[in-house]
């Protein structure tokens, strides 16, 4: 029984990462996994209380898988997290590649093959350069237009009472975008650019484009991820649980209703303009 392929997703936080995921995972022949890796990570020294370390306690007997079931009895990561502790100091592509054959065995028990699987830890550089001889890995660069991805840090910012300075916002994702997409390039990898705006907006052609470059054929089902998805996500965005949120993908254009500062002012910047057409809209869709 070989093991499925790996999607890794990556790129900044507030992308639009989470309802990829589940929208891939809504196809009969993949199971999206949401940020695996960073559940699969040895926690490091003062995050004992963050999430993914205390799903290896007791937060697996609270938290809840989007199959339905708490962590502890989701048929794919319940056994993973009681054998994660003593295993930390294997490296992370071995842990992943142990996550690997436990949906496979699933699969197999349920008679549903799985073709791929989906990663979507958008601050991971490590699996994209692992060797991972049992797998067969891409890797799929999301990018949110500088404008709406500032806007939405900026709100969730002032909801946590911890509001990021639009200038600093607007730097960090040049800076981090640039540092992603050259990494990528150079981890060997099949690569493939997806702009939010894109999957937001035109998501049945975006959608059916990842798909043909998966090798697998479109399924409708997709383009309504809350309903259909059959993945195992234990940490991503809150949207994998909200029903209204996840039911279609939909475009948040709030930033459009603002008064236009400081995007406009942004897009002037030198080269800022260019850089976001490029990492967004590359694939012309949305001029058609």
């Amino acid at each position: 029984m070989g093991l499925p392929k790996l999607l890794l997703i990556r790129g900044l936080g507030h992308s639009g990462t989470t309802i990829l995921d589940l929208a891939l995972g809504a196809h009969p022949q993949i199971v999206g996994l949401g940020e695996a890796a960073r559940i699969l990570e040895k926690p490091r020294p003062g995050e004992e209380r963050r999430g993914p370390a205390r799903l290896r306690a007791e937060l697996r007997h609270q938290r809840l898988c989007t199959c339905g079931l708490t962590a502890a009895c989701c048929p794919v990561w319940g056994e993973l997290l009681t054998w994660l502790p003593q295993h930390d100091h294997l490296p992370l592509p071995s842990k992943f590649e142990r996550l690997c054959q436990a949906v496979q065995a699933h699969a197999h028990q349920q008679a549903e093959p799985v073709e791929w699987l989906v990663d979507s830890y958008q601050d991971d550089l490590v699996l994209p350069f692992a060797a991972l001889p049992e797998l067969d890995v891409r890797v799929l660069f999301l990018v949110r237009d500088v404008r709406s991805w500032v806007h939405s840090r900026a709100r969730d910012g002032r909801n946590k009472g911890k509001a990021l300075p639009a200038t600093r916002a607007f730097l960090r994702w040049v800076r981090l975008n640039q540092r992603f997409e050259a990494k990528l390039r150079q981890c060997g990898k099949p690569l493939f650019h997806l702009g939010y705006e894109e999957l937001a907006l035109a998501p049945e052609r975006a959608l059916s484009s990842v798909c043909s470059w998966l090798g697998l054929e479109f399924s409708a089902a997709m383009l309504t991820p809350g309903p259909c998805s059959t993945s195992h996500i234990l940490a991503g965005n809150r949207v994998r649980f909200d029903p209204t949120r996840s039911r279609a993908i939909r475009y948040d254009a709030s930033w459009m209703q603002g008064s236009g500062w400081p995007a406009s002012i942004a897009m002037g910047w030198p080269g800022l303009a260019a850089l976001n057409r490029r990492l967004v809209y590359a694939n012309g869709w949305l001029s058609k």
